[in-house]
């Protein structure tokens, strides 16, 4: 797609700072500047001007900096604009941008253009926001791989694959006259099994992907008085949830975010779990209930200086780790065996071990993958239309069906996986087909 228009908007948040950034792209972004400014830019030179309005009042001293197509973000030419952070400046800067020529960009217009001009495929733009949003060390080298292709990569060698497989189908059907060797059946199926391992391995991160994104919601249960919101607290750095001896405090869910092993941790304090009379002390261990049974992550937490008094969970497939707290303290003799994380909400004591264990339940080792890339939840989606076409396609391959059937499939398994990236094209089977066979001669 070829954009006519320039389009420009302020890059950084609202609010006041030191700077502000403004951004144009479009072929004319220098023409709109020149409107505004005296002096001419060079190509990826920082260059002080005096941007003024339509009366010659300077509106700010600005740094411009031209980045010439195609060597730029978008792919067209460029202009970037610093000025000075206030919000009112910053708006007249785009305002007067706006009177020279420029449109208002459309919420990731900038990133669209980059797309269709092939700077980056939509596995990379969607990594942009994942940059941007990213919650944890994992989740920033994650968006990060997949902002330098690591998904997109992944992709292009099951598609460069499948292609193969595709070309001799087709070869078979358009191409009977030629003298063409044929492949077994078995080598042929060989290779959409080798496309399908490759898939399901990327399909296996998709969970990974969303705690990744989302962060992994946890619910602090356990009966009054043991230490849940002292957890909340500790976790925190701060003091959060008010903590006291009397039961019943904590009436209602309080929720609040940390990073802690690897991961964004989504914090539910709940309302102690135990028999009560009481109306609005029901309805919060109902809520406590419920925030345990729709969690990723249930942390039920004891008293080690109490005899056992451990309230019925119900997990639904949530990882369940018990924090044994107080462990500062002497321990009553029936937790001596008990498997637990033993933990102080005092001291911070077991903190580590708490971190590693949660790492252990969800991250599988991809804390030390340094190629570490997670699918989203469209990514996933394609991934499994193409997983089912291709099982189509094996069962054509084994049963000796039409190969024009099996074609059928296999290009529908290839614009599955075109869609990922947002690269569908189709040629490349008959461009393979020829490269292979030596067709035409």
């Amino acid at each position: 797609m070829e954009y006519t228009d320039t389009i420009a908007a302020i890059a950084t948040p609202p609010g006041t700072g030191a700077i502000a950034v403004i951004r144009m792209s479009g072929a004319q972004s220098c023409e709109v500047l020149s409107r505004c400014v005296s002096r001419r830019l060079e190509p990826r030179r920082a260059t002080l001007v005096q941007l003024r309005d339509a009366g010659g009042a300077v509106i700010d001293d600005v740094v411009a900096t031209w980045f010439a197509a195609p060597a730029s973000y978008t792919g067209e030419d460029v202009v970037e604009l610093s000025c000075h952070g206030g919000m009112l400046v910053t708006r007249r800067v785009l305002e007067r941008l706006l009177q020279c020529g420029a449109r208002p960009a459309e919420p990731g217009e900038f990133s669209r253009r980059a797309f269709e001009n092939g700077k980056m495929d939509l596995t990379q733009a969607e990594a942009v926001m994942d940059l941007i949003s990213a919650g944890s060390d994992l989740a920033l080298r994650a968006a990060h791989n997949q902002l330098h292709g690591a998904i997109s990569s992944r992709v292009a060698g099951a598609v460069d694959r499948l292609i193969s497989v595709a070309a001799h189908v087709e070869a078979y059907i358009d191409f009977p006259e030629e003298d063409i060797a044929p492949a077994t059946v078995q080598e042929l199926v060989d290779g959409v099994d080798e496309v399908c391992r490759e898939l399901q391995a990327l399909l296996a991160t998709a969970d990974e992907g969303r705690l990744l994104r989302e962060g992994v919601r946890t619910a602090i249960v356990g009966p009054p008085n043991v230490g849940k919101s002292s957890l909340l607290n500790m976790l925190l750095g701060y003091e959060r949830a008010i903590v006291s001896s009397t039961a019943g405090t904590t009436r209602d869910t309080i929720e609040e975010s940390v990073t802690l092993g690897g991961l964004r941790l989504r914090l539910i304090d709940t309302a102690g779990l135990h028999e009560s009379e009481d109306d609005i002390e029901r309805a919060g261990m109902e809520r406590s209930r419920r925030a345990g049974a729709e969690a990723d992550l249930v942390l039920e937490v004891a008293d080690i200086t109490q005899v056992p008094s451990r309230p019925e969970l119900q997990l639904n497939g949530a990882g369940h780790l018990l924090l044994l707290n107080k462990c500062d303290l002497p321990a009553h003799p029936a937790w001596e065996d008990v498997q637990a994380i033993r933990v102080s909400c005092r001291s911070g004591q077991g903190t580590d071990r708490l971190a590693a264990e949660i790492e252990k339940l969800f991250l599988h080792g991809a804390a030390a993958d340094e190629s570490l890339s997670a699918i989203n939840t469209r990514h996933r989606y394609a991934l499994q239309q193409a997983l089912e076409y291709l099982a189509a396609a094996r069962c054509g391959l084994l049963s000796a069906q039409s190969p024009e059937l099996t074609d059928i499939d296999l290009r529908a398994a290839l614009d599955a996986l075109g869609s990922i990236s947002g690269r569908v094209d189709t040629e490349d089977i008959l461009t393979r087909v020829f490269a292979t066979f030596c067709l035409g001669k």
